[in-house]
């Protein structure tokens, strides 16, 4: 099998396509244990989290091959996986919920904690890292799917079906991106017909949720990026409004009065986390579903909470049930009313992994597929 690793973090500033910061290689192909599957990865999607990794923003041992937003078809099935069959078409999932930990029965998969444990470590929930390359060196296993690759071998709970009819370049999203931004409006926040929303980062999770606004009917949609370029597209999205940042305050201002009731975050800031706190009317929450660097910290007026009654809610993978959430949102997109394909910039050759993260850095891109 083929699959792109990266062997040792580079910093911020990195040309990757002369550094070869990820690179294509050969390594055994494993079979999947019991509970696995094994899937011919047809698809996969650049994703910041992935930027994140590269430059040791979010700390993952190393070597290890990395992707985490893919689709594809089952090959083969592992001992005891009698759920799915050979030939399903299956989007693959970065949190492969266990169901017995304190968050799963709790109806929060996205937070199990022992998938929060095992994509830490670069294993798979069912047991350690099965990847090697051909003198025996352990690759690890990024967030339970290392989508850069033609295979991979996951947990039965990475991968949930979805109809044949529904296309690659779609349907490859919607593991990351649509999952995280749309659950960030629907799920976290909860966002009621009639109220308004600002959504911080227009990239393909902050997109997501402006679709997400769009559809649980918000009343005012304020877009908010530095890159100019992606203003029209966020309108096209759903937005009412769009600016910089700079902008902000102004375009809240002139639609709400007094602050909007739902802030999205989807930078990974804390400076951009107290900035859209400050955009909220009294009562509003803020959403945060961007991965700030380890080290920073938040510093906002404590007042604030209990004197104006703001909430601040983190949302991991938008606090989705991927069985349940994926359907969903494919229903929306199947009735025309999301446009996901807007997302989705342009597909390369997996050999030009590189070029696309240089791509995503610069913010000429919204989602860059790959196919092996």
């Amino acid at each position: 099998m083929r699959a792109a690793v990266l062997h040792a973090t580079v910093p911020p500033g990195t040309v990757h396509a002369q550094a070869n910061t990820l690179t294509i290689e050969e390594l055994d192909q494993p079979e999947p244990r019991s509970g696995e599957i094994g899937v011919a990865i047809t698809c996969s999607s650049l994703c910041h989290s992935d930027l994140s990794v590269v430059d040791g923003s979010r700390v993952r041992p190393l070597p290890m091959a990395l992707g985490h937003e893919a689709v594809g078809r089952v090959v083969s099935l592992g001992p005891g996986v009698r759920d799915i069959n050979v030939g399903d078409h299956v989007v693959l999932v970065f949190v492969p919920s266990c169901g017995s930990c304190r968050a799963c029965l709790a109806g929060r998969p996205a937070l199990c904690h022992r998938a929060a444990e095992v994509n830490g470590s670069g294993d798979l929930l069912h047991g350690g890292a099965l990847l090697r390359t051909a003198s025996g060196e352990r690759i690890n296993h990024h967030l339970g799917v290392s989508a850069f690759a033609d295979y991979a071998v996951v947990a039965r709970e990475s991968a949930v079906v979805i109809p044949d009819d529904v296309p690659d370049s779609v349907a490859a999203m919607f593991g990351c991106a649509v999952l995280t931004g749309m659950g960030a409006v629907f799920n976290t926040a909860e966002v009621a017909s009639g109220q308004s929303v600002a959504v911080i980062g227009l990239g393909a999770v902050g997109l997501s949720a402006v679709m997400a606004a769009r559809l649980a009917g918000a009343s005012h949609i304020i877009s908010i990026d530095p890159n100019r370029g992606k203003h029209q597209l966020a309108r096209d999205c759903g937005a009412t409004a769009a600016g910089t940042p700079e902008d902000a305050g102004r375009l809240v201002e002139e639609a709400t009065g007094d602050g909007v009731d739902v802030a999205v975050e989807a930078v990974g800031s804390a400076g951009v986390m107290a900035a859209g706190l400050d955009l909220l009317t009294r009562g509003g929450a803020l959403v945060s579903v961007g991965l700030p660097h380890p080290s920073a910290e938040l510093a906002v007026p404590a007042l604030q909470f209990a004197g104006a009654g703001k909430r601040l809610l983190g949302s991991y993978m938008g606090d989705s049930v991927p069985e349940r959430d994926i359907q969903r949102y494919l229903g929306f997109w199947r009735d025309g009313k999301l446009p996901i394909e807007l997302l989705h910039t342009d597909t390369k050759p997996l050999e030009e992994i590189n070029e696309g993260l240089d791509a995503l850095v610069a913010g000429t891109v919204i989602r860059r597929l790959f196919r092996a």
